[in-house]
């Protein structure tokens, strides 16, 4: 159970965490460390490693670095250059995405359905209405008929539950054992008709931080299904499409929405940084009002793993204007999929690109982005 607190009492927390943090009353060693993590924000992305990791794929800081070393350098791009969930032109919305998730077949879900939400909100973030997706898959050589039926069968009923159709795709076939049954790519494409310009940029200073319900389901979901692990809990992945739930929100709050982020690979943490550092503002959470089931936690803390890293697949983070906090809240929560959402923290001015945790034994530490790979192949 986690404890909502009023925006008296974050306004107070997040007040005393930036005066904390601020210039003027930070110790000499912490002025050093903020700013040589400023220094190295600052500097240009580059890849030092030779060859690819699995961290590369993680989310966290070795993601970034390719992304920005490698395909940002070589694609750079007006509508590339934010590097959101989509591109916004005209009136549309495009995303893409892959899918690798080990094992095809999970609880709560498998990689068909996880396929089709995960673009859905892809668009959703970006305002759009979901309209039309493609698909295209890589086969391994061995991969049951039957397996492929039900992959297929879930991605039709998931397509359908949201209102989109898929009209074209590709196939391949590689031999067996150079791929994981199968990998899934779609795109999507979406309608932007809700009136609302959404930006990581546009966040500011007092800003209520808003996650729609638990998180970590579907990242721990994974890793106890893989069978690696001597552990046992009752969980199932989140996975599900939240264009309806953006709606509501958007029909309620309209331009009082900064930025929508769903908190997939990386995690919440992960968001936060991506939002921090474009904003240029400082995210203060409170540990204490961060929604996580208690199998959740559980798991993460026999696995040394922080849930603000663990990969959701439906549930988002939005950040509001302070005078919608409340209408923002009541949307949600009058959605199934918004039920249990919490406000959790708010935007600061300083340290600027930076996200803190107030923690439930009263300091404050710094949420950085994740470093390794604890949790590759979730999606």
């Amino acid at each position: 159970m986690t404890t909502e607190p009023s925006e008296e009492t974050t306004a107070a927390w997040a007040e005393t965490a930036v005066r904390e943090a601020g210039h003027l009353h930070r110790p000499t060693r912490e002025d050093q460390v903020l700013e040589r993590i400023e220094r190295a924000r600052r500097g240009k992305a580059r890849i030092r490693e030779e060859l690819i990791t699995l961290a590369h794929g993680a989310g966290g800081k070795a993601t970034h670095t390719l992304i920005e070393a490698v395909f940002l350098e070589a694609f750079r791009n007006p509508l590339l250059e934010p590097l959101a969930d989509g591109a916004v032109t005209d009136d549309l919305a495009i995303t893409t995405d892959s899918y690798v998730v080990k094992p095809l077949f999970f609880p709560g879900g498998d990689i068909g359905d996880l396929a089709v939400n995960g673009t859905v909100n892809d668009l959703a973030m970006c305002g759009a209405t979901p309209r039309h997706l493609t698909a295209s898959f890589i086969l391994e050589e061995g991969l049951p008929i039957a397996d492929l039926r039900r992959i297929t069968a879930s991605m039709a009923a998931a397509a359908h539950a949201a209102g989109v159709h898929i009209v074209t795709g590709d196939t391949k076939v590689v031999e067996n054992g150079k791929a994981d049954g199968c990998y899934i790519t779609t795109a999507g494409i979406g309608a932007l008709d809700r009136g609302a310009t959404l930006s990581a940029a546009s966040v500011t200073p007092g800003d209520a931080v808003i996650v729609s319900g638990p998180i970590g389901d579907h990242g721990m979901t994974i890793m106890l299904a893989r069978g690696e692990l001597d552990l046992e809990a009752h969980l199932t992945s989140d996975t599900a499409p939240l264009h309806d739930l953006t709606g509501r929100l958007l029909a309620a709050c309209g331009d009082a929405v900064r930025c929508l982020r769903d908190a997939t690979r990386g995690g919440v943490a992960t968001v936060l940084n991506e939002i921090a550092a474009a904003s240029r503002t400082c995210v203060v959470l409170d540990e204490n009002a961060v929604p996580v089931r208690p199998q959740v936690r559980g798991a993460c803390e026999l696995l040394g793993i922080d849930p603000l890293y663990v990969a959701c697949e439906g549930r988002m983070v939005a950040v509001v204007a302070p005078h919608r906090a409340d209408a923002a809240l009541d949307a949600l929560r009058s959605h199934p999929l918004g039920a249990d959402a919490a406000l959790i923290g708010r935007a600061g001015d300083d340290p600027p690109g930076l996200v803190l945790l107030k923690t439930c034994f009263g300091g404050t530490r710094i949420v950085d982005l994740l470093v390794g790979d604890p949790l590759p192949r979730i999606c």
